[in-house]
């Protein structure tokens, strides 16, 4: 009797080909073109299939390598025990000391301090900042506005006052010229003297082997609109031109690269954004591996990753938190050396305890009740994703050449070629949301009308101060959502909210969809809706709908029904209400011709015809 517990569990599925599996699927698709009804072509401009088999790995190079291993395509170290971060804006020593042990007592064990007012760069003040704070247990970061030389030397000067190994301490110093090159226009100590600047701070770090201080901000990218590759090859190139400027003022390549980390932004395309990690190592190792450093060890790319503010609303702002759960996914999965959550308010007020709390009780989740931090790379072998990083490694490294051809990145942003890629793709990103082909629930999307927000927005936050053209032309970060945000604004604060009455009418099936549709349409630019389950006559609508003193009555029904109830409607409403027709029947040459003027479907642009209504009803 044959041992059953040896039996192959798949022995009773056998084996199905690609052929058969496109067999099957064009047979579902009844005639319909594959390529564009499941073929997905991202905004990074390739193509992704919707599924993948084994031998399409058989292209990817790299899969046998492991964790720890160069070129480092599946994490730096063998473990993923990333590090919980959270930023501190310090206005007072004492008060950020504070919430600094308050954020370590929860479960954070990297923190990061913003100090804006050079003020405070003084040594009593850092020693107030960062008393009971022990370096051998926090990674301590620095984002200060200025004197980061300075700075540095304080923290050391502090840690060595306390007894602590300062040749152990883990951390950075947020120095980046040439991030503040790309969103500021300028550098206070000129564009010639970078190279000078960067080099006398990684000389003067040179004691401290363990604390960065040099950071590419390619968050600066993605926050002003790029896409997934963009960012990648651009910061990829800021690395490499601050590698190119150390190296050629005596900094050994393992000194250059060892100085040297990265802060990406991580968005909401959740399988792009664990590949793009991914593919950054393996690129970035292939760079400095060119430079011929003594040991592999300094191939390695250390990225702190933060969420994203390009695609956070003011609108439903608890959606924010959804979105930034995914994104912590990513970030994790993808292998980041550490990560700051962000509160889901940043974008519009000072964040409050509870919205910080939110924050960090996000990470501990993912660590501590999910084991995101008890297994690496755990996105390995997957036929998708390790296609997925193949092509973000190609299509980034392309965006690399390119800017190296140009003669670097400092060369490139001079000449405005970094600005105007990330305009174009800001632009894209923009008319999909605005022709509602991208979707931000809550924003052009399922919308709560009778929400209002402006009361809860500081305008110190909200309202940016735009840097002007200085030595370059500035990068400017761009949210997504703002413009809808200031229609939706715009509408609180009216004298008269405008009111949208649904004329349902007709076939039922119809007539129920486009009042749904029309209002989320409307619902957008928070317009108090009105909806009806139906009428028997076109006349007995138009009634209810004056007597409920509507600006805009929304005809819905079925395209035939139109040709008769639109020119009925609209004579009827006169000039009392504006007429809407939702859909795009064949009639609507007709209807024009009858005085009919504002249709909706959805091939309108949902922003500008907002936008439209707003200039008519707000006057």
């Amino acid at each position: 009797m044959a041992d059953k517990s040896k039996k192959s569990l798949f022995t009773d599925f056998p084996p199905v080909s690609t052929q058969e599996w496109m067999k099957k699927v064009t047979a579902d698709l009844k005639g319909a073109d594959f390529e564009k009804k499941l073929v997905w072509k991202t905004n990074e401009g390739f193509k992704v299939r919707p599924f993948y088999r084994e031998e399409d790995l058989e292209q990817v190079k790299y899969l046998d390598s492991l964790p720890g291993e160069f070129p480092f395509i599946r994490g730096t170290q063998i473990s993923n025990k990333w590090l919980i971060r959270q930023d501190i804006e310090v206005d007072a020593p004492d008060s950020a000391n504070k919430s600094a042990q308050t954020i370590l007592e929860k479960g954070c064990n990297s923190i990061g301090f913003i100090i804006k007012d050079e003020k405070l760069i003084t040594a009593e003040n850092i020693k107030r900042l960062l008393k009971g704070i022990d370096s051998d247990k926090t990674e301590l970061n620095f984002i200060p506005f200025c004197k980061e030389k300075e700075l540095y030397e304080l923290v050391v000067n502090e840690v060595k006052a306390k007894d602590e190994n300062h040749e152990k301490i883990i951390g950075s110093v947020n120095f980046d010229p040439l991030g503040k090159l790309t969103i500021e226009g300028r550098v206070k100590e000129g564009i010639d003297s970078v190279a000078e600047s960067v080099t006398e701070m990684v000389n003067q770090t040179k004691k401290t082997p363990c604390f960065r201080s040099i950071t590419v901000n390619g968050k600066n990218f993605g926050n002003a609109g790029s896409t997934v590759t963009q960012e990648l090859a651009f910061s990829l190139a800021a690395g490499n031109e601050y590698l190119a400027m150390l190296t050629s003022n005596n900094v050994t390549p393992d000194e250059a690269a060892g100085s040297i980390r990265f802060d990406f932004g991580t968005g909401s395309n959740y399988f792009m954004e664990i590949a793009r990690l991914r593919a950054a190592r393996l690129l970035w190792a292939a760079i400095v591996d060119e430079y011929k450093p003594a040991s592999k060890e300094s191939c390695k790319m250390i990225i702190n990753c933060e969420t994203s503010e390009f695609n956070k609303t003011v609108y439903d702002p608890y959606v924010n938190m959804l979105r930034t759960q995914t994104e912590a996914m990513s970030a994790t999965i993808g292998g980041c050396h550490s990560l700051n959550v962000q509160p889901f308010d940043k974008s519009f007020r000072k964040s409050s305890l509870f919205s910080e709390r939110i924050a960090r009780n996000q990470q501990l989740l993912l660590k501590e009740e999910s084991y995101f931090g008890m297994i690496t790379d755990p996105s390995a072998g997957s036929y998708y994703i390790e296609n997925l990083t193949d092509k973000i490694v190609n299509e980034a490294w392309k965006e690399f050449l390119k800017i190296e051809e140009q003669g670097g990145y400092l060369k490139a942003l001079k000449d405005g070629f970094i600005q105007d890629q990330i305009n174009t793709s800001a632009q894209k990103y923009s008319d999909l949301l605005a022709s509602r082909r991208t979707i931000l629930i809550g924003t052009n999307q399922y919308p709560n009308p009778e929400e209002e927000m402006s009361s809860s927005i500081d305008k110190t936050i909200y309202e940016e101060n735009l840097p002007e053209q200085g030595e370059v032309k500035p990068v400017k970060k761009f949210r997504l959502s703002k413009e809808f945000e200031k229609i939706r604004i715009e509408t609180e604060k009216a004298a008269k909210r405008p009111r949208v009455f649904m004329l349902t009418y007709g076939h039922l099936a119809m007539r129920l969809a486009r009042s749904q549709f029309s209002g989320n349409f409307f619902g957008s630019g928070g317009y108090e809706i009105i909806d009806n389950l139906g009428f028997e006559t076109v006349k007995e609508g138009v009634d209810a709908a004056i007597k409920a003193e509507a600006d805009i009555v929304v005809l819905c029904s079925s395209d035939e029904e139109y040709a008769k109830a639109a020119p009925e409607a609209f004579d009827l409403i006169g000039n009392k209400a504006q007429l809407v027709v939702a859909g795009a029947p064949a009639c609507m040459d007709d209807l024009k011709a009858k005085g009919i003027k504002h249709f909706i479907n959805i091939k309108s642009n949902l922003l500008e015809t907002l936008k439209g209504f707003n200039q008519l009803l707000l006057k």
